[in-house]
């Protein structure tokens, strides 16, 4: 009995060249961090570019690129750069460009300070979605929660907490970067389905430490103006009574956030 099997077919040529689109499922952790790097400020980097010698690779591809590449495991610029042929995924971030493995090199160091700070970003967004493994990059080391559907409300001190968390993951991607360890690219891994969605993908914890940092202000001026009564009331009994009151001097007021100052995440 004959079989019809389905075979590779290598050799046919398309009628119209894929989109990339098409190369992987919605919910791959290349789309999320695609989708990430979108929607974060890059203009310090792309400020840096004079229009001089060979066209540059836009610093947002590059971005994506080495924090995929990180959080799958792919250290080395040598092997990122084989991977944007050789890794579905890869080609996907990239769109198809191949940099090569100096270009990659030059750029992660130029850019180090910044490349640490954009990556932190990237982790403290997935943190806040309760995305609790990105890649192989933890995100739960020390055990903080901080999940906006869990909880209504988050501390300065709680939000900082996460924030040192996050850089300790971020300076370890890059001692294993600078180690050039050959790990193997594990499979994409695959984002919550309620996570999908880009509207979701919101910035909590730097939106609520804005609000704690506006009402630390609006309290300090407050704070400052109670206190500097109070030095007029001292220094106008002082007049009166020709010498110094008793009592302890008013302290003065401490600007900034207090530790246990929160906010609610479900207002406004």
């Amino acid at each position: 009995m004959s079989i019809d099997f389905i075979i590779a077919d290598r050799d046919t040529p398309f009628l119209f060249p894929p989109s990339v689109q098409e190369w992987l499922q919605k919910d791959h952790l290349a789309r999320f961090v695609v989708d990430m790097v979108g929607q974060l400020n890059v203009s310090s980097l792309r400020g840096v570019y004079v229009g001089k010698g060979s066209r540059p690779y836009d610093p947002a591809l590059m971005l994506s690129l080495l924090f995929y590449g990180y959080s799958t495991g792919v250290f080395s610029s040598r092997k990122l750069e084989q991977a944007t042929y050789d890794s579905v995924a890869f080609r996907y971030i990239t769109g198809n460009q191949h940099p090569d493995h100096d270009t990659i090199a030059m750029f992660r160091k130029r850019f180090s300070a910044e490349l640490k700070d954009l990556f932190n970003q990237i982790l403290i967004i997935a943190h806040e979605m309760g995305i609790l493994k990105l890649g192989a990059v933890s995100l739960d080391g020390t055990k903080v929660k901080a999940n906006a559907s869990k909880h209504q409300a988050m501390s300065w001190q709680h939000a900082c907490k996460i924030e040192l968390q996050l850089q300790k993951e971020v300076e370890q991607l890059w001692l294993l970067a600078d180690q050039a360890d050959e790990a193997l690219i594990p499979d994409g891994m695959k984002i919550p389905e309620e996570l999908v969605r880009r509207e979701q993908r919101l910035a909590t914890i730097a939106d609520a430490k804005k609000k704690i940092e506006a009402r630390a202000t609006e309290r300090y001026e407050q704070e400052k103006q109670v206190y500097e009564n109070k030095l007029a009331e001292r220094e106008q009994k002082a007049q009166k009574r020709g010498r110094k009151p008793g009592g302890k001097a008013p302290k003065p007021p401490v600007p900034g956030p207090k530790p246990h100052d929160q906010v609610n995440l479900t207002d406004e």
